[in-house]
């Protein structure tokens, strides 16, 4: 009996127009039975999946890492297994599980059957795969219009955040963890559940999706220009070996402001300090290539 695939591709990324029927010919060739849903609004998709619930074998979300976090509250209320399309501009998470861009082999993996239970982060109520933030990320992410992210792509990330570094102001937080309350002025505060974020930025060297654990660095610079030496080592997730880095890794973390500062889950802005992040060990099943 052929698996009962909800396909749900987000027309508005940066691939899912031009390749939504590809996607579907590519998983019918492989046995599956596509149930078709498309919407105008992503906050939407929580919704599709629950209404298909005892309908489908599978979810399957095509776009980047903002579609899939508005899937992930459904997918955790229905423990369905998710497979993922890479088909956004980033796609930090498919990259974390080694999920390659290529829609065909992404297909194959879904077919393949190799599920992983997989880590997720929760702040405030919402669920995010990759990283939540405040600070500068926030900053790139109002300015990442889709224009901008269509005209440039990958580099969009790059682009925007050299016009925002230059323009960053820290601010102060406390930072409450494993029994610690520490005090910072930063410029950047980020907790990350995944290893990828921000067009391939990794929180640290290793971390991994099913860790159990939360990693946060706050990037404590005084200057601008003090950001520049630290890009090449952001890429790799060893800028936490800097002494203007702070890492700390722990189950549950708070981070207090003076004022409310928005969070930024998965490129979506969607809570405001004060907010207590915590690791929801092995959340969801999600496809992914076999070792």
């Amino acid at each position: 009996m052929s698996s009962r695939a909800l396909l749900l591709v987000n027309r508005h990324s940066r691939q899912g127009q031009e390749r939504y029927s590809e996607a579907i010919h590519c998983l019918e060739t492989l046995g599956f039975n596509v149930i078709e849903e498309s919407t105008e609004n992503p906050k939407d998709l929580g919704d599709v999946i629950r209404r298909y619930r005892s309908k489908i074998d599978v979810v399957i979300v095509g776009g980047g890492d903002g579609t899939l976090n508005a899937a992930v509250d459904a997918i955790v209320d229905t423990q369905i297994p998710l497979g993922v399309l890479p088909l956004g501009t980033a796609n930090d998470l498919a990259k974390t599980l080694g999920i390659p861009n290529s829609l065909s082999e992404a297909c194959q993996i879904i077919a393949d059957g190799n599920l992983r239970r997989i880590d997720l982060g929760l702040v405030n109520g919402k669920y995010f795969f990759n990283v939540a933030s405040l600070g500068l990320s926030v900053k790139i992410t109002e300015r990442l219009t889709k224009e901008v992210k269509r005209r440039w792509g990958i580099f969009a990330y790059a682009v925007i955040a050299l016009q925002v570094v230059w323009e960053s102001r820290p601010f102060h937080a406390e930072i409450c963890i494993n029994g610690q309350s520490i005090m910072v002025k930063t410029v950047q505060i980020a907790v990350g559940n995944g290893r990828y974020y921000g067009g391939g930025m990794a929180v640290v060297h290793d971390a991994t999706i099913d860790d159990q654990r939360l990693d946060l660095y706050s990037l404590e610079i005084k200057h601008w220009w003090q950001i520049i030496p630290l890009l090449p080592a952001m890429r790799q997730g060893r800028h936490i070996d800097w002494d203007n880095v702070r890492a700390l890794q722990g189950e549950e973390i708070a981070v207090y402001t003076r004022k409310p500062r928005p969070i930024n889950t998965d490129g979506e802005i969607t809570t405001y300090t004060p907010a207590v992040f915590k690791v929801i060990p092995r959340a969801i099943a999600v496809f992914v290539p076999r070792l």
